[in-house]
């Protein structure tokens, strides 16, 4: 079973809140609209596009929903949506008549409790770490304490992107802690101290630990030289060519202002020398 297949329950789930989101525009109301959903770590970035549009587009009402990267690509692909979002690349077998626009670039952030010692992994310490060859952290020189595993659950882009740059042949220990968004995987190793994940670095705040990755830090800089190991693109997804109001929307996104607001969002935008006052 592939990570983006879903349950119809969830589908339904997003065709009821975009039903609910028609229902609350104003009777007569003249509106054009924009559906949007999928990636939890896409999510906020592209609300704050989506509201900054909004501004200079008052006719224009873009509702945008999260779910996973999965849902983004299924809902798409049936034109529940008219733009999916995804922080992972496709597979040739997901694309299925899909346009794919990278609107910037994010880390897989290997996120620790503050109060652990433990500085920087390698990617095949992470391997056995998630896999479950290594159990306790005096192994990786930590505490004599037992590694407790934090993933996101089957459907996460961020997951899948982890799974391809980590893991490898490998597959995610069985007893790993499965949590549902990126903040909750954040939450749950701010709460314990023996606690590891990996989370967006567009979500990553003081209240958890990055840890270096092959000795190198996360960072804009990292990122966009390909210098840190743990990197992913943040995609809008169209069926198709895109049209009228989602064309122009897409357009503004890759203009310097909207790429000004990706930056902002600490993702790194698509088009280098975008500067935050642009």
């Amino acid at each position: 079973m592939m990570d983006m297949e879903l349950k119809p329950k969830n589908i339904l789930i997003i065709i009821i809140i975009i039903a609910l989101a028609y229902l609350m525009i104003k009777p007569g109301a003249d509106y054009e609209r924009i559906e949007i959903a999928g990636s939890t770590s896409v999510q906020p970035v592209a609300e704050e596009l989506a509201a900054e549009y909004m501004k200079k587009h008052p006719d224009v009402k873009i509702n945008v929903q999260g779910g996973g990267s999965g849902m983004g690509v299924r809902t798409v692909q049936q034109g529940i949506v008219d733009i999916g979002t995804s922080s992972k690349a496709l597979k040739p077998e997901e694309k299925d008549d899909l346009q794919e626009y990278v609107i910037g670039k994010d880390g897989i952030v290997i996120a620790v409790n503050n109060q652990n010692p433990v500085d920087d992994l390698t990617v095949d310490q992470l391997r056995d770490i998630f896999s479950g060859k290594i159990t306790n952290w005096k192994e990786v020189g930590g505490p004599d304490a037992e590694i407790h595993v934090i993933v996101r659950e089957e459907g996460s882009g961020t997951r899948s992107s982890f799974k391809s740059l980590v893991m490898k042949d490998e597959k995610i220990r069985s007893d790993a802690i499965v949590q549902g968004s990126t903040e909750s995987v954040k939450q749950a190793i701010k709460s314990d101290p023996y606690a590891i994940g990996f989370v967006s670095m567009a979500h990553m705040s003081s209240d958890v630990k990055a840890l270096e990755v092959n000795g190198v830090t996360p960072s804009e800089t990292t990122i966009a030289d390909g210098s840190y190991p743990l990197v992913v693109p943040f995609e809008f997804l169209t069926k198709g060519e895109p049209r009228g109001v989602v064309k122009d929307f897409i357009k503004w996104v890759f203009s310097p202002e909207g790429q000004a607001i990706v930056r902002s969002q600490k993702v790194v935008p698509a088009i280098a020398n975008v500067s935050d006052d642009t």
